[in-house]
């Protein structure tokens, strides 16, 4: 925009009224441009629009009572669209992104793995774009045809195939990509791993789930997680952990795969899991230094490991022979034997540890003894950024009485009260009734769904407030698993979901979730958007975040107050998501106001094209 030419006989006060009109307009161009991209970089915090209109506190101390969801008019401010980042961030974890660790030259210890844990963007280098699939990406391959081939254009990323070709992690074939089911330790497949590994301990039939007794697992250092795969058709479920580190796109595999994975690392900060959450922990050549710092990442493995647990460990130190290998395989065989840990087996080049059922051997140990237990008043299940400590978490005098967990084996674990419902003062008539509701939920919305969604269109779930885990338990009937997230400043409600043998992470919503772009067919926001509105956090920040972690052609059901609702209603034209459905819920319980539901679904677009396509 240009100023008029006067040819130097116009009057100096006008000079400053056109500069501000000048800068008027351009701020009116910046806020409501109408291809939202001018002037815009896709490096900074929240939107435009959410900054407009104050929001994006992740505070909440602005001392403003009002919702950030407004009244709900028609007239209120909406975007007509977000930019798209470029190619370079269509896998771009906010959280774990190693170029802004660069950037902020973050101080931190390597050896302790610091670089590979949460370091979230503060508020001005945050991203606000729409995340790109990558050139040529298809619609996932469907379970379970998943767990062994999906598309090389998802997931273009081919060196684990060339560095693991001796090992059969993976293998490129055309414009896929296939998993033979080989692992470091298992080049012939995990499916006889396991195999192994139940007869090592004497389990019926070398059936690895025990007779519905072994449930949860979790796998650390999982590489492409194959082991975690095979491990479904016994029905057994593993939480399969890796950092994004050299091997980098692993989780993203297993999750493109179907397969139940999370980005995580044993290093300063306690994995976000609660105590006693696992019947089974394993590491096959996870390549981690057991004896580090007093032992403190075998020391987390007991906190999260319930009474008579096991610790599978394949690793050269059970079975070389070599100077350093003895040393080492000498010392930890000294650290688990004073945390009270036996040899369940030993053969060939595994070793299988077992937990103790109670406090009696931790009472015997000398005075002095190390590591120490853990402090009385330390909360096993506080775990959300909380440093780990060396030392050993007892059991509740409860649990020490029972010699165990209590649990019902699977699937009746799935409905039975779980013990550990007292801690939370909530009664096995609550439990019941949660269940029940939810299974009258969860059929409505798969009603609501039926017309838009094919029977194997959905595999990968997440709950983003996941409460005691009765939404994923209406599914049990359906060929798909749920990533049940409960929020890091609720009621500890994630052991009762382990306990009914499901599995999950605790997450704070005001931050990005450590997954890959594009890894979840569904995902359910009961009262979410409600409760980020208490705290204070940008609504638009987690829209995109959902955007970003969301699979094109997937799902988004989202359960609340009708303010919410219109809100978002705003934002499908800008997100590229179309509405399939709109109605309202049933009343609640749980609910002051009335709640709406409504079902979105993403649709395909591709960027290069500056088009957008549906695929059914």
């Amino acid at each position: 925009m240009r100023g008029r030419n006067d040819s130097g006989h116009s009057k100096r006060p006008v000079v400053p009224c056109c500069v501000m009109i000048v800068c008027l307009c351009l701020l009116f161009l910046y806020f409501s441009g109408s291809n939202g991209q001018a002037g815009t970089t896709a490096f900074e915090y929240g939107t435009k629009f959410s900054r407009s209109l104050g929001w994006g506190s992740d505070d909440g101390e602005d001392g403003s009572e009002e919702s950030i969801f407004g009244t709900g008019d028609a007239d209120d401010v909406k975007p007509k669209s977000f930019p798209v980042c470029d190619d370079r961030h269509s896998e771009l974890i906010p959280c774990l992104d190693r170029n802004l660790i660069y950037q902020m030259r973050l101080k931190l210890d390597l050896n302790l793995m610091e670089h590979y844990e949460r370091h979230c963007p503060p508020p001005e280098r945050r991203f606000n774009c729409l995340i790109p699939p990558p050139h040529g990406y298809k619609v996932p391959i469907k379970w379970p045809k998943s767990r062994d081939v999906v598309w090389k254009a998802n997931i273009p990323h081919t060196h684990l195939a060339k560095e693991k070709s001796d090992q059969n992690w993976m293998v490129e074939a055309g414009e896929k990509i296939k998993f033979p089911g080989g692992g470091t330790h298992f080049h012939h497949g995990a499916d006889k791993y396991i195999s192994n590994i139940a007869n090592m301990l004497n389990f019926k039939d070398n059936n690895i789930n025990n007779e519905g007794m072994l449930r949860t697992v979790l796998d650390v250092g999982c590489g492409v997680a194959s082991f975690g795969g095979y491990l479904l058709s016994s029905n057994v479920i593993a939480m399969s952990l890796a950092p994004n580190d050299v091997h980098q796109n692993q989780i993203q595999f297993a999750l493109e795969r179907g397969i139940p994975a999370y980005l995580g690392v044993l290093g300063t900060k306690r994995l976000p899991y609660p105590s006693r959450s696992f019947e089974l922990a394993h590491c096959s050549r996870c390549r981690i230094d057991w004896l580090q710092r007093d032992g403190i990442l075998l020391l987390e493995l007991d906190r999260l490991l319930r009474p008579g647990g096991y610790f599978a460990y394949s690793s050269p130190e059970a079975y070389a022979q070599d100077e350093e290998d003895l040393r080492i395989w000498k010392e930890m065989s000294a650290l688990v034997e004073r945390m009270c840990w036996k040899i369940a087996e030993k053969r060939n080049q595994t070793v299988i540890w077992v937990k103790p059922l109670n406090n009696d051997c931790y009472k015997r140990r000398a005075h002095g003894t190390k590591p120490p237990l853990c402090k009385s008043g330390d909360d096993p299940d506080s775990v959300w950024g909380v440093p780990m400590e060396a030392c050993i978490t007892p059991y509740p005098e409860q649990m020490h009485r029972d010699g165990g967990t209590g649990l019902a084996p699977w699937p009746a674990r799935l409905t039975t009260p779980p013990p550990r419902l007292a801690d939370l003062y909530v009664t096995a008539d609550t439990f019941e009734k949660d269940t029940e509701m939810w299974q009258q939920r969860v059929e409505n919305y798969w009603s609501l769904l039926g017309p838009k969604v094919k029977p194997d269109a959905i595999r990968n779930i997440m709950d983003m407030k996941a409460n005691f885990g009765s939404f994923a338990a209406a599914l049990k009937e359906k060929d798909v698993w749920v990533m049940n997230v409960v929020p890091h400043d609720g009621p500890s409600t994630l052991k009762i979901i382990y306990d009914r043998g499901l599995i999950g992470s605790n997450h704070d919503w005001c931050e990005a979730f450590s997954t890959y772009p594009r890894t979840y067919d569904l995902l359910h926001a009961w009262a979410v958007f409600s409760d980020l509105d208490k705290r204070g956090c940008s609504a638009e920040d987690l829209l995109l975040e959902m955007d970003r972690i969301l699979r094109p052609t997937g799902f988004v059901i989202v359960r609340d107050k009708s303010t919410v609702i219109e809100f978002i209603k705003k934002y499908l034209h800008a997100l590229h998501w179309e509405a399939i459905t709109v109605v309202d819920a049933e009343p609640s319980p749980e609910s002051e106001e009335n709640e709406m539901i409504l079902i979105i679904r993403k649709k395909l677009w591709l960027p290069e094209a500056g088009s957008q396509h549906s695929s059914t």
